[in-house]
């Protein structure tokens, strides 16, 4: 039978009661020692708290009949006679085995190797001890300025690095910059979104909180990136990850920068002294217009994309490919859906939350009654009734607590929908990168065309003229300059398309076959930690079920 430790009642909440086995009973049920090992304050299961909560390992069919009698979390009927129905064991705190419930391998520093590794290939990060600096060179007031940088460990054995450990400090700063490069390099690729900088949370939040969720999400960021097939062994990871003291890669030039710089070019543009200054830079052409650095050619790109919308003629060049137009549908039906599954997600947890709480306040209140009972008893039968009512009491509080934990395991699977939602996010951003170099190699299509149609139109003016038109020769020889550097562009512009495309079809390879590895570790998961502790809170009930047995309908 169950004993409360000797506390008053109001003084009792759901975090501090003890639910502690009568230390006479020899026979301890694996379940109430699971229950039992919850003594101790429980972290709401939603908290930032790092606390780790007992997990189920899942395991595939064909390895369950030779692994349960080694593995203490699966037990069957026929071992535990006493347990109902008694398939699947959570364990408690003090017993918790901690597995992968993805069903990927993590390696010591908690990164998960991606689809492109191989199980000799691995690239670990960890980030740990946040340290408050302060910048010499942008304060003008004597701590004005401060930053926090994270120290940044890498383990691995990819033959690019030349290493197998490197450290490094890293501010959030560097980050935006390696992820600015990486979009820059990777354009096509599905890369991982950074964390925002969220200044406002900053503001708000408890400064050491704040930190912590930082490097959480930074931590989450950079093992994203170790386990994409490409980008982990790319030279901005590598460098990002290994070179000492300042970042080496190019800071990103802020937009107003970028557009003052354009405002200059632009004169000279439109008013040179050729015409061939107007002619796109075939090494621009691989980047996006909208940098801001090419006016002119922003203001072409913006022309071009109003006649392929408005215009009622058809561009040079569309996209063609029905595969991936029709997959591109299917992809937007997909996150249609995943946002739905996503809000029913987080309706779920917060119904099971509020079943948690409540039955922690059912077991609170059967408490007080109880003392209430036991103080105004006369009789025997009413000093039994209140024990029987403590014992529900208490089952109510155990069950309670093991709802916390089921919700804390809820929430770390159906957590993957949510990361799918950022997966949707890069792959639209992807899928922009493709639109804009389509866009740029109509635009110089139909800059060429235009440029024929002068050269024609000036060749058959000047042959009209006796002895020709000197300034009309000159002006052909200036147009077919650039049209052979705007050809040039095209043909780079051309080039950077057709990558694009390819890194989009293989990233979608990518993402089909990853999606279906994950949803299903997610809902198998899901499922076995269900099952598990619908099993454990029946077997609670049960035993008040058991002990009340005798009382007559």
């Amino acid at each position: 039978m169950m004993e409360f430790e000797n506390q008053t009642f109001e003084d009792t909440d759901l975090h501090s009661l003890a639910l502690n086995d009568d230390v006479n009973n020899n026979n301890t049920s694996p379940s109430s020692r699971s229950n039992g090992a919850v003594n101790g304050a429980v972290n709401h299961p939603l908290s930032s708290s790092s606390l780790p909560f007992a997990e189920i390992p899942t395991t595939d069919d064909d390895d369950v009949n030779s692994n349960n009698n080694n593995n203490p979390l699966l037990t069957s009927s026929s071992q535990n006679p006493n347990s109902f129905n008694s398939v699947l064991e959570p364990p408690s705190y003090a017993d918790a085995v901690f597995g992968s419930f993805d069903g990927k391998q993590t390696n010591g520093a908690g990164a998960v190797a991606g689809a492109g590794a191989t199980s000799s290939d691995y690239l670990k990060i960890s980030i740990t001890d946040p340290v408050k600096e302060q910048d010499p060179v942008n304060s003008l007031v004597p701590g004005g300025n401060t930053f926090v940088t994270y120290l940044i460990t890498t383990w691995t054995n990819i033959v690019e690095y030349g290493g197998t450990e490197f450290t490094v400090r890293r501010r959030f700063r560097d980050i935006v910059t390696l992820s600015d490069r990486l979009a820059d390099s990777h354009r096509g690729y599905f890369i991982p979104l950074r964390p925002d900088k969220s200044v406002v949370e900053s503001q708000v939040m408890q400064k050491q909180e704040f930190v912590e969720q930082r490097r959480v999400a930074l931590e989450k960021y950079l093992r994203k990136l170790a386990a994409h097939p490409v980008i982990r062994k790319s030279e901005e990871l590598r460098l990002f990850l290994q070179v000492q003291g300042k970042l080496p890669l190019m800071r990103t030039t802020d937009v107003a920068s970028r557009m003052l710089d354009g405002a200059a070019r632009l004169p000279k543009q439109l008013f040179g002294e050729s015409v061939v200054c107007a002619a796109v830079d075939p090494s621009d052409v691989a980047q996006p217009a909208k940098g801001g650095r090419d006016l002119l050619r922003m203001f072409k790109e913006l022309r071009q994309s109003v006649v392929n919308d408005w215009g009622g003629t058809k561009p040079p060049v569309v996209e063609e490919d029905k595969e991936f137009l029709e997959k591109r549908k299917k992809m937007q039906d997909f996150e249609l859906e995943l946002t739905n599954v996503s809000q029913q997600a987080e309706a779920f947890v917060k119904a099971q939350q509020d079943m948690g709480e409540t039955l922690g306040q059912l077991g609170l209140t059967f408490v007080k009654l109880t003392k209430f009972e036991t103080e105004e008893a006369v009789f025997n039968s009413q000093k039994v009734r209140a024990a029987d009512m403590k014992n529900a009491a208490t089952s109510a509080v155990k069950a309670s607590r093991l709802f916390r934990e089921l919700n804390a395991q809820t929430v770390r699977h159906l957590d993957k929908l949510h990361e799918y939602l950022g997966v949707i996010l890069a792959m639209n951003n992807a899928y922009a990168d493709r639109s804009n170099a389509l866009l740029t190699v109509q635009t110089l299509l139909s800059e060429l065309a235009n440029l024929n149609s002068r050269i024609e139109k000036l060749e058959a003016t000047a042959s009209k003229i006796f002895g020709g038109d000197r300034s009309r020769v000159r002006k052909i020889e200036e147009l077919k300059e650039t049209m052979r550097v705007t050809e040039e562009a095209k043909n780079c512009a051309v080039r950077e398309y057709e990558r694009i495309k390819a890194n989009n079809k293989s990233e979608l390879e990518r993402l089909d076959k990853e999606r279906h590895d994950d949803f299903f570790s997610m809902l198998k998961g899901f499922v076995v930690n269900q099952a598990g502790y619908a099993e454990k809170m029946a077997s609670v009930w049960e035993t008040v079920a058991s002990e009340t047995s005798g009382y007559a309908a």
